[in-house]
């Protein structure tokens, strides 16, 4: 279905007024178009091409150099995401992500109640918790989302790891998009989209009443925020864990950013991350395939989630 979109200055007028609360100015402020399209030209500009371009070689990522910091970081600010590559294949060690995440800048663990005790998570398929409807502990396809989507805004995650440890025998691929690109991507088709987007009720996440370990209310919010001038993004492809807002411009703008996702975009990544390679990023739009274990060695990553951002180097 198509959605045709009408003017509604009222609406418009609202929505703007969303974006720019607690943000006197900033590049995505939509009454500063000058500063979005400078920022938008040095952006675009620099942007790597291909998933290769974000590979950053560590000899030890429990250990990293000045060089090897300052390079991540100096990915991560192009692309809101960098993999690094270590050869660390096969080694289960959570000092892995915990002392990279350090090293980074990322203190603050936002554990959720599935996480192992000391707030990060090994992702492998568990029959115990995928019965219960968590996708991440199994081998089955995970769609487009960023994490923490159904948190409330005190507890954004607002960056995360991901460590390979093991791979699957096959399947396992990661699809990415920088939440800055999908921005553009959405502002350069109709500004409409972007201002529809960032109302404070575009999308809510019904209440989690199922599951007596992750209990949770309904959160309603924007799907784009923005905060010390970085922008944030919460959004889900399901349809079974979302309520979007039911006006003809959050319809279209939803249905324009699902094309855009499942397009053949050359800002989408793809990319299989290998044992002791690892994705850091600013809570970047994801998603992965299913996959198939080998009898002997399941898939194993860790995740770790953060309250804070990858600063620039």
């Amino acid at each position: 279905m198509r959605y045709v979109l009408l003017p509604d200055p009222q609406f418009e007028a609202r929505a703007l007024n969303a974006v720019l609360q607690n943000a006197a100015e900033h590049r995505f402020a939509p009454d500063s178009p000058h500063a979005y399209l400078r920022w938008r030209e040095r952006k675009l500009e620099r942007y790597p091409r291909r998933a290769d371009d974000l590979i950053v070689a560590v000899r030890d990522p429990r250990h990293l150099s000045d060089s090897e910091v300052a390079e991540i970081r100096r990915v991560c600010g192009m692309a809101n995401m960098a993999v690094y590559a270590s050869p660390l294949a096969g080694v289960a060690d959570k000092d892995i992500p915990r002392r990279l995440g350090a090293r980074l800048g990322l203190a603050r663990l936002q554990a959720n109640p599935l996480a192992d005790e000391d707030g990060i998570s090994a992702l492998e398929v568990t029959p115990e918790k995928s019965g219960r409807g968590y996708i991440p502990y199994s081998s089955r396809r995970l769609l487009w989302h960023t994490d923490g989507y159904y948190n409330p805004p005190g507890s954004r995650i607002r960056a995360f790891i991901l460590h390979c440890v093991r791979p699957a025998a096959a399947g396992g691929e990661n699809r990415l998009l920088d939440p800055e690109i999908a921005y553009i991507l959405l502002r350069d088709a109709d500004p409409r989209y972007v201002a529809a987007l960032s109302a404070p009720d575009a999308m809510t996440v019904p209440a989690n009443e199922e599951d007596p370990a992750a209990q949770r209310a309904a959160q309603a919010g924007p799907v784009f925020s923005f905060e010390d001038g970085a922008l944030h993004m919460r959004y889900t492809a399901r349809t079974r864990s979302i309520v979007w807002r039911a006006d003809a411009a959050t319809q279209a703008a939803v249905q324009r950013l699902r094309e855009i996702l499942d397009s053949d975009s050359p800002y989408v990544f793809r990319l299989r991350l290998a044992g002791g390679q690892g994705l850091v990023c600013n809570n970047v739009l994801h998603d992965r395939s299913e996959f198939t274990d080998a009898p002997d060695a399941g898939r194993l990553v860790y995740r770790a989630r953060y309250a804070d951002r990858i600063g620039p180097a």
